[in-house]
């Protein structure tokens, strides 16, 4: 590692580089570290609820358990895009210029990257407030309102501020958070398994059919809806060296990702042959014991503080790949303060949460083509990406297309949504074509097929007109050696 590395990247430092080139000299790590980074966020009370939601939607236990592994299948496509980031050395919120254009990539960052990044952060810590507020009550009897704001403000402060420190600081942080959650969800098993009914069966009936295949599809896009939010794997792999493996690099990642979104969501589903799941926080408390109750609490806690630093970090870059003139640090605190009046808003004013919920599940519908045509252009790309050209915003960038839109990935992207909008069964909106097929929801489906493949279609001329990278790079189609990590 660079005398320079160490400074620009340095745990408990705040980490100088923003939105911009990492340039070969300061990169350092190895894939492996990938693996804590995305175990450790991803080790969250919302794949526990989402887990038992498909017991309580009528899927016996071993049809939701097959929906689960089914769903968080979507972690190979996190993976897969995390190799664009050594190639790169930039983050996915930059690399996207590639296929949207200068400005079309203004457009969906905005929207996508930053909008949605913040729905989610307000969910998470909206999340980890009520579980702060269930502690306190349990430990102290009640919670004046006044201090669940505070908690509330607490929870962000500790967050964010592991968001503003920036990339070394989370990859040092990660291994913590892994191995202390997963110490605690290891315990949490050992209750659900002990209460496990194996051979439950719902009580209106086992379905089958039309029936079991709408439930099945709603299930899936409800798992993979969290895979999906996270297409910003080259965000933690850039700073990797270019000659990384890419293999490597997508096994690490997506590993990360699967082996604890599986596993709790899981626990979840197995939880709810023993108890009604509709109320969680209550229905856990018939299952642990009075003291683990409060560790289970704690791991609410800690599992919405680690998530949340990861995306309030790629919210930053997505600000800053509008071409906001902040520093990285300074985008951070701004989503901070965002984020915090959002949650306050939802909490205590209005039943917003209700609503950001469904929006959250709408985005699906944008989330599924996004991320199938930043697939699909790696594929043709071969993973070669200019890095430094990627940082030109001028109308002499070479990812300046037509205006600064790229046409055929904005276009992908508008009508994959439209698509994908018309297959949507959520709370409060039901699509013509969900609606056609009995309430059947396959948004993924769809969005990733027409986007992904309108993409492929029009954008085919990119074998040959795609910006030379410097030196030649690792392609996913490559057979590296993985044992390089």
């Amino acid at each position: 590692m660079s005398d320079r590395a160490v400074v620009t990247d340095r745990p408990g430092r705040v980490e100088t580089h923003g939105a911009d080139y990492v340039p070969e000299a300061e990169r350092h790590g190895s894939p492996r570290s990938l693996f804590s980074v995305w175990a450790g966020s991803n080790i969250i009370y919302l794949y526990f609820v989402l887990g038992s939601l498909l017991v309580i939607l009528g899927l016996n236990l071993w049809q939701a358990l097959a929906v689960i592994l089914a769903g968080n299948l979507a972690w190979i496509g996190v993976g897969y895009l995390a190799i664009s980031g050594p190639s790169s050395g930039s983050p996915s919120e930059v690399i996207s210029r590639a296929f949207y254009g200068v400005n079309g990539n203004r457009v969906i960052q905005i929207v996508v990257g930053w909008v949605v990044g913040v729905l989610y952060e307000a969910i998470n810590l909206s999340v980890g407030a009520l579980a702060g507020v269930a502690l306190v009550t349990q430990l102290f009897g009640s919670a004046p309102l006044a201090l669940q704001a505070a908690i509330v403000i607490a929870l962000a402060v500790v967050t964010f501020t592991i968001s503003v420190y920036g990339h070394a600081t989370i990859v040092k942080l990660a291994p913590w958070f892994t191995w202390i959650l997963l110490s605690a969800l290891s315990i949490l098993a050992f209750f659900v398994l002990s209460h496990t009914e194996f051979g439950y069966q719902p009580k209106g009936g086992v379905l089958s059919g039309p029936a079991l295949w709408t439930v099945a599809a709603a299930g899936f896009g409800l798992i993979a809806s969290a895979p999906l939010s996270w297409s910003v794997g080259a965000d933690y792999s850039r700073y990797l060296p270019t000659t990384t493996s890419a293999t490597a690099t997508a096994f690490w990642t997506g590993l990360g990702g699967f082996l604890p979104a599986t596993g709790i969501a899981a626990l979840g589903a197995l939880a709810a042959t023993a108890v009604d799941m509709s109320n969680p926080e209550v229905a856990m408390a018939q299952i642990v014991p009075s003291w683990f109750y409060v560790v289970f609490l704690l791991v609410i806690i800690v599992g919405s503080v680690s998530n949340n630093a990861l995306t309030a970090y790629s919210t930053g870059l997505a600000l800053l790949a509008t071409g906001i003139p902040w520093k990285r640090s300074v985008t951070v605190i701004f989503d901070a303060v965002v984020a915090i009046g959002v949650t306050l808003y939802a909490l205590f004013i209005s039943n917003f949460l209700d609503t950001l919920s469904g929006l959250l599940e709408v985005s699906l519908a944008v989330l599924a083509p996004s991320m199938a045509i930043y697939a699909v252009d790696i594929f043709l790309r071969r993973n070669r990406y200019d890095g430094p050209a990627l940082q030109d915003t001028t109308s002499h960038s070479p990812y300046w297309y037509t205006g600064g839109f790229n046409i055929s990935g904005f276009a992908a992207l508008l009508i994959g949504t439209l698509v994908a909008s018309f297959c949507l069964n959520t709370t409060f909106y039901v699509g013509p074509i969900a609606q056609a097929l009995g309430g059947g929801d396959i948004t993924v489906f769809a969005g990733t097929l027409v986007g992904g493949g309108l993409y492929a279609a029009t954008a085919h001329r990119l074998r040959r007109a795609a910006p030379a990278a410097t030196p030649l790079l690792p392609t996913v189609s490559a057979l590296d050696d993985a044992t390089t990590a």
